[in-house]
């Protein structure tokens, strides 16, 4: 394989924490020297021109709909989304028809991602059969078929006995176990926040206790079982105190937050408009900022796209009936530039975010600009503005919130593996 040697780029570490102006070698797919003079050779020499250069977004909780869905979202669409978006891994969740539960059907998806997509796939499992939260997958068969974590997705497991027994066996297999934290009696039945605009809108709401409650279950089970264990989603003020002490109290846990959380509020969903329903629902301006801040200060581990494909005729119905998501994998990176550009976070903040944590939780070794770390990268203008139109996404289905808004970052290129996918895509 050609060496390639970055020049004149922007290098966002997020392990150093640091945002400097230099250059970066790679060769046979792998991160081979940061700066320096490649050895005489076959060199591609790139003039990146004050670009940013960052480690590849690995995004954990993407939908992808096979089996079952595939015209909402196929593992060929998906890639190319990720790489338009500068994602280099996914991590895609179990949430399809049928779940994925068996090494059979794990293997199928694992075959069907090779194949097709055009960036690494790491699949989860579900952690119950069905994810009907009544009876434990096969977790150890499901971790030999390549399972890196086990979800029941949206879906709360409310047997206290049977997530206790499941967070246990994952405990002995050494199982990351991923989940929503949220109240299943409270929020059943619920489309938006509770507040003043939920009911002026006459939508039905749940309150922002419901996540907190959830996330004190959880964490009380993690201090019985020990197993590692990490919410999908924190949205509300009033859940970080418990996740703060979760942290404090030596527990293996860790949090994440979707980017629609992060740069959208209740009010955006304004006139009933369906592109803005999300599971949990958009919060009150103050949690958004909260939520925010839990970022910046490392409280919150994750951002992630939480990337969920629905069809017009799932979204085209009343907002009570209209399915929840969004599709984000292409916008992920321009709207968490949203928080650099307004202050809150600088790049490297942000990628550690974005890379080096989600990768280091599932003890990868991309996410980084280090020597030896997979060439894993992407290549991006973070000021370069655009008004963003759905129907120009490489995904599938197009229901995104960011329809029509003007947006800042644009991807130049994405490697995988020190190829430059962006390029082979175009050329396919």
């Amino acid at each position: 394989m050609t060496s390639i040697r970055f020049q004149n780029a922007r290098l966002i570490d997020p392990e150093a924490g640091t945002d400097t102006l230099g250059s970066l070698t790679i060769a046979d797919g792998v991160i081979c020297e940061e700066g320096g003079t490649p050895d005489e050779g076959d060199v591609d020499v790139i003039d990146c021109k004050g670009l940013c250069l960052a480690p590849g977004i690995v995004d954990i909780g993407v939908k992808v709909s096979e089996p079952g869905e595939r015209h909402k979202e196929s593992f060929a669409s998906a890639g190319r989304a990720a790489v338009a978006g500068g994602i280099t891994t996914i991590v895609t969740r179990p949430d399809t028809d049928p779940a994925i539960d068996t090494p059979e059907t794990l293997e199928f998806v694992e075959r069907r991602a090779a194949i097709d997509a055009a960036v690494n796939v790491l699949p989860m499992a579900a952690l119950t059969k069905g994810r009907d939260g009544r009876e434990m997958t096969e977790i150890g068969f499901l971790m030999d078929a390549g399972a890196v974590a086990f979800t029941d997705c949206d879906r709360v497991v409310t047997d206290t006995k049977v997530f206790s027994r499941a967070l246990t066996y994952a405990k002995s297999c050494g199982a990351l176990v991923i989940g929503h934290v949220q109240e299943p009696g409270l929020s059943a039945g619920a489309a938006v926040t509770s507040g003043k605009f939920a009911s002026l809108r006459g939508l039905p709401g749940v309150t922002p206790m419901a996540e907190r409650m959830g996330l004190d279950r959880d964490v009380a089970l993690l201090e019985m079982t020990g197993a590692a264990y990490h919410v999908d989603q924190i949205t509300t003020a009033r859940a970080l105190p418990a996740l703060e002490r979760a942290k404090a109290n030596g527990l293996d846990i860790t949090a994440g937050v979707g980017i629609h959380h992060l740069t959208l509020n209740e009010l955006d969903v304004a006139d009933y408009r369906t592109f803005f329903k999300l599971k949990p629902p958009l919060r009150a301006e103050e949690d958004r900022m909260a939520v925010v801040e839990a970022v910046a200060s490392g409280l919150i581990d994750f951002i992630s796209s939480m990337h969920t494909p629905q069809d017009e005729e799932s979204k085209r119905l009343p907002y009570e009936e209209a399915a929840s998501g969004a599709v984000a994998l292409e916008t992920l990176l321009p709207a968490a530039l949203r928080l650099v550009h307004a202050g809150h976070l600088d790049l490297p903040a942000l990628f550690r975010a974005l890379s080096l944590n989600p990768a280091n939780r599932l003890g990868l070794s991309c996410g980084r600009l280090s020597a030896g770390a997979p060439a894993d990268l992407v290549l991006f203008d973070p000021d370069a503005s655009f008004k963003l139109d759905r129907f120009a996404l490489k995904s599938k289905s197009k229901n995104t919130p960011f329809d029509g808004a003007m947006m800042q970052g644009r991807v130049h290129a994405t490697y995988v593996g020190g190829v430059n996918m962006t390029k082979e895509l175009a050329d396919a």
